[in-house]
């Protein structure tokens, strides 16, 4: 925004404010971790996914997004377990978003999505309890303003998964996350299905990153959690 210089030193006056959450996410929302999947490279990966979605969805009495960070893993998921869920079903790309979206709220569903829905959709309350993320957001290599971006970091000598491609996927990723607690009275899980995030270096950042929700590895944990009582809402905090 041009209020800082190349040093990192404000070139004008400059007021900053860190306004806190108005959200309880350990009291809210549950992070799902599980480690016993195969890596999202690994052949049938989607499959054992697609597996894990039936387990979850079955905690949750559906009422789930299921974000993917390809199309064709979206719908190879949607196509394992459509027929084997005992909620209606719905793929991106079948309707128009606001179409998508209208049914969701109004019958408990299990919405397939990618890319579009994955910020600016909103959907408080008990219609969606439950975000699945099939893996990490890392963006493709091969898109052109990627590439374009990665050479001009290492043209200046800099390391481009460190400066750029880490960080972005841990902004897609927390927004991903902010699907799921809209209201003070929101309440669910986000289940991230890329073991990644807990066996390499560097899903300490995007750990770091996101919302501080009560962690689990286990869907009988999770469960209980999930169906078990809730705490009552605290009063909204005051920002002084």
């Amino acid at each position: 925004m041009g209020m800082y210089d190349d040093e990192g030193q404000p070139v004008t006056r400059v007021r900053t404010l860190a306004v806190p959450s108005p959200f309880d996410f350990p009291r809210q929302s549950a992070l799902y971790l599980p480690t016993h999947l195969p890596d999202p490279s690994a052949p049938g990966f989607i499959e054992a996914a697609a597996e894990e979605i039936l387990q979850l969805c079955e905690v949750t009495g559906g009422r789930a997004f299921v974000l993917f960070t390809s199309l064709r893993n979206m719908v190879r998921a949607y196509e394992l377990t459509a027929t084997r869920l005992p909620y209606q079903a719905l793929l991106q790309g079948e309707r128009p978003k606001a179409q998508l979206l209208e049914s969701f709220r109004q019958t408990p569903s299990v919405l397939f999505a990618a890319h579009s829905f994955w910020e600016g959709v909103d959907v408080p309350g008990d219609a969606l309890s439950l975000v699945i993320i099939d893996r990490l957001p890392f963006a493709s290599p091969g898109d052109p303003l990627v590439a374009a971006r990665i050479r001009q970091i290492e043209a200046r000598g800099e390391e481009p998964f460190d400066q750029y491609q880490l960080p972005q996927a841990a902004l897609a990723l927390r927004q991903g996350f902010g699907r799921l607690i809209r209201t003070q009275a929101d309440r669910g899980i986000v289940a991230m299905l890329d073991r990644r995030i807990v066996t390499k270096g560097y899903g300490r950042v995007f750990l770091s990153s996101l919302p501080p929700a009560k962690r689990m590895e286990d869907t009988t944990e999770l469960s209980r959690w999930f169906n078990g009582p809730v705490r009552p809402v605290p009063p909204l905090r005051t920002v002084r």
